[in-house]
């Protein structure tokens, strides 16, 4: 397994390095590395929905698309973030392979004396407290997975940077941000900042252990292709935000496995366009599922019939039919 500590700051050229990596080199991969304060969207996401805008421009906070699914985070110098990229499992589910690749971080926090333990279907905590949200993106036999391990993170910033949106809490009592999240540095016996955190966190995981893990260097040909999809594809605007969709019919549900937003414009009984966004996990693009739709009637028959002929957790990870069914009418 090839292992890469990068020193760039940059979103938009560490977004890129992941894609590139993920996509490019054949071997398993271990990458620990920081953004300045910066915005990560899920690839299904709406942007616009998910963050404050004019907190957002007022302090020029970048906001940059991912390839996995899941919600927005905030990162900034002080939240490290860690990337297991390998080769699926043929039958492993979603909540194993999360289980497989958060031990290791939960194995280096005990070193330091802190108890983490993964939560729900993707959430690392300390005392019921989140400090680390990961997400998967699959591509061919490929499975990434990355994660945020908040360290020293500026909560002030994390809770005005994104939208409080009220489907993301159960129950009556909308919790703050801060209420919810926590910094591993809080929890520490000794302190420590964070470059001695990630540290601690290479040589834990690596071990020293030349035979398993080899320090990997970006080739001039790596360099080269990072700086073309990052000029390419993670600094313009037509990937990080796309457009706001405008559509006729919209809702909003949420579900155990995450939110499911649906736009859709219906001309005389007749579904024309549809579009889903959301913070949900898939193995396939939903523009695939969306094509399938285009052109079907706007009834629960049609609707049906589509559903019953598709796996629909490849799309929306642990959805139902029934769960699928009740985003086509209010």
């Amino acid at each position: 397994m090839y292992y890469i500590i990068d020193n760039s700051t940059d979103p938009q050229w560490n977004l890129a390095a992941e894609e590139y990596l993920f996509k490019k080199i054949s071997k398993p991969v271990f990458r620990l590395w920081r953004n300045k304060p910066s915005i990560i969207i899920g690839l299904h996401q709406n942007a616009f929905a998910e963050i404050n805008l004019d907190y957002v421009k007022s302090n020029n906070i970048p906001v940059i698309r991912r390839l996995s699914g899941g919600g927005a985070v905030f990162h900034d110098l002080g939240n490290v973030n860690f990337t297991f990229i390998d080769n699926k499992i043929p039958g492993e589910e979603t909540p194993a392979m999360f289980a497989r690749f958060t031990k290791p971080i939960i194995d280096a926090l005990a070193g330091l004396g802190v108890k983490a333990s993964l939560k729900g279907r993707n959430d690392l905590v300390i005392e019921d407290r989140k400090f680390s949200g990961n997400a998967v993106a699959v591509y061919k036999e490929r499975i990434l997975q990355h994660g945020t391990l908040l360290f020293s993170a500026s909560m002030a910033n994390l809770s005005e940077a994104l939208a409080n949106r009220p489907e993301h809490f159960k129950g009556k009592a909308v919790q703050s941000n801060r209420a919810r999240v926590t910094n591993i540095s809080e929890h520490l016996s000794q302190p420590m900042n964070v470059d001695e955190f990630v540290t601690y966190m290479e040589q834990y995981i690596t071990g020293g252990n030349s035979s398993k893990y080899t320090r990997y260097n970006y080739t001039s040909e790596d360099l080269s292709e990072i700086s073309r999809l990052t000029m390419e594809k993670y600094s313009r605007d037509s990937w990080n935000f796309g457009s706001s969709p405008n559509y006729g019919y919209s809702k909003t549900s949420r579900f155990e496995w995450g939110i499911l937003e649906l736009y859709m414009e219906v001309n005389k009984g007749i579904i024309e366009d549809i579009r889903f966004f959301g913070s949900y996990f898939f193995t396939k693009e939903t523009e695939q599922l969306e094509k399938l739709l285009k052109g079907s009637p706007h009834t629960f028959e049609a609707i049906n019939e589509v559903a019953e002929k598709t796996n629909l957790s490849d799309y929306f990870n642990n959805i139902t039919g029934e769960e699928f069914l009740s985003m086509f009418w209010q």
